[in-house]
């Protein structure tokens, strides 16, 4: 299995290799990003598509990985509050285990039959 996935990689590896090469021309272009508010005005220098590509990669990567951390802390949070909540009736269920047995006579109130007079 360990020299399958190897294999598996340099295929992948030589795919984007191969990839690359028939496109560099079309990778070579080179880009202008331009924002306009109003009067204001930023235009970036002329950059080649083949540096845009890996960073807007890297960026989805930052963002997402900010997400995941996020929803991870927020999980965790969640965990911590149903475990508490879980103590707390694990508590209360052994508190009626440990009730007294009695054997008198109990009415429909839960009082004993002589006290319901």
């Amino acid at each position: 299995m360990k020299h399958l996935k190897f294999m598996i990689a340099i295929v992948i590896m030589l795919l984007v290799v191969v990839l690359i090469a028939e496109n560099l021309a079309a990778l070579s272009t080179t880009v202008v990003f331009r924002i306009v508010f109003f009067s204001f005005r930023i235009e970036t220098a002329d950059m080649p598509l083949y540096y845009v590509l890996p960073i807007a990669f890297l960026f989805g990567v930052l963002i997402t990985g900010v997400y995941g951390i996020r929803e991870r802390f927020h999980l965790s949070k969640q965990i911590k509050t149903l475990m508490a909540e879980s103590r707390a009736k694990d508590k209360e269920l052994n508190s009626l285990r440990n009730l007294p047995i009695t054997s008198d006579d109990m009415g429909p109130n839960g009082f004993h039959s002589d006290q319901m007079e």
